[in-house]
């Protein structure tokens, strides 16, 4: 079943309760808004996916800590909903991590994920990956959870390297990322059903899965998802993908008919749309001071 819990709890208690929890990624500001239109409560905020409608290039760690840490900041007051912040690799050494962990909470991220790439990392449902020692991820998560102020804020540790270890040694990383504290477990780009359920299986913490469309993991429904032992879903590219192939055929209709009015897909209301973004606030406050 999908999240039904109450928006009071903390996010760790919606990850601990029965339900799946269904984390929508957004691409940016506009998604944010909708997908809280919609009612989700929790997002994701995706480096590739932040990083491409930002600056249009690929999540190759080309974009820094003070970038995205102003997109998860700006993604949090836009939206007002719990966010889960991609943060890469932590952005360097021990250091590195110990300042992007308090500057994510700063921004105002319920959850701050770090991955076990090497830096610059690569998206993680791509090739030629490569991974840091399991110690000095360790290391990592063990300074990620000592810099956090706040105790409800959750550290969730990834690992790549499914694609250059296989999958036991995946598993044994994402367990000794346990130990040292993390509080949610993402063992990325896993190939199929068999292995999400074993690695659910065998890691004695609550387990995260990445449902992008298009990479090598199987798109599964949430009642599947929460058979297989998984807690938490996030859905990072959905939000981009659906509206590129959408502005991309709108845009073709343009190109081959010269005509404003795409017949293959629909149109959002545009008075809708101005009272999504806050149009009748501008508007009331108009009103208000208006002279004559």
């Amino acid at each position: 079943m999908a999240e039904t819990a109450s928006t009071s709890m903390t996010l760790a208690q919606r990850i601990a309760a029965p339900e799946l929890l269904i984390v929508p990624g957004v691409h940016d500001m506009i998604a944010a808004k909708l997908a809280r239109k919609v009612g989700f409560d929790v997002l994701y905020g995706s480096g590739f996916w932040l990083t491409a409608s930002a600056h249009g290039i690929p999540d190759a760690g080309i974009v820094g800590y003070a970038e995205m840490q102003e997109r998860i900041a700006r993604l949090v007051k836009v939206s007002g909903a719990t966010v889960i912040a991609d943060a890469d690799t932590g952005y360097g050494g021990l250091l590195n991590v110990h300042h992007t962990v308090r500057g994510f909470e700063e921004a105002g991220a319920a959850a701050i994920q770090i991955e076990d790439q090497v830096f610059p990392k690569k998206c993680g449902h791509t090739p030629n990956r490569q991974v840091v020692s399991a110690e000095e991820m360790a290391d990592k998560i063990r300074v990620a959870c000592e810099a956090r102020r706040n105790r409800d804020t959750l550290i969730i540790a990834r690992t790549d390297s499914r694609e250059s270890e296989g999958l036991a040694r995946s598993i044994d990383r994402a367990q000794l990322y346990a130990e040292a504290g993390a509080d949610m477990l993402f063992v990325e780009a896993l190939h199929d059903v068999d292995e999400m359920r074993t690695a659910c299986s065998e890691i004695a913490a609550p387990m995260m899965a990445n449902m992008s469309n298009g990479g090598y993991t199987p798109m599964l429904g949430a009642s599947e998802l929460l058979d297989i032992g998984y807690s938490a879903a996030i859905y990072p590219a959905l939000s981009g993908l659906a509206s590129t192939d959408a502005i991309e055929r709108a845009y073709q209709e343009l190109m081959e008919k010269g005509d404003p009015r795409p017949s293959r897909v629909g149109l959002a209301d545009f008075r809708d749309f101005c009272d999504m973004i806050g149009f009748p606030e501008v508007w009331a406050f108009d009103a208000k001071w208006a002279r004559g």
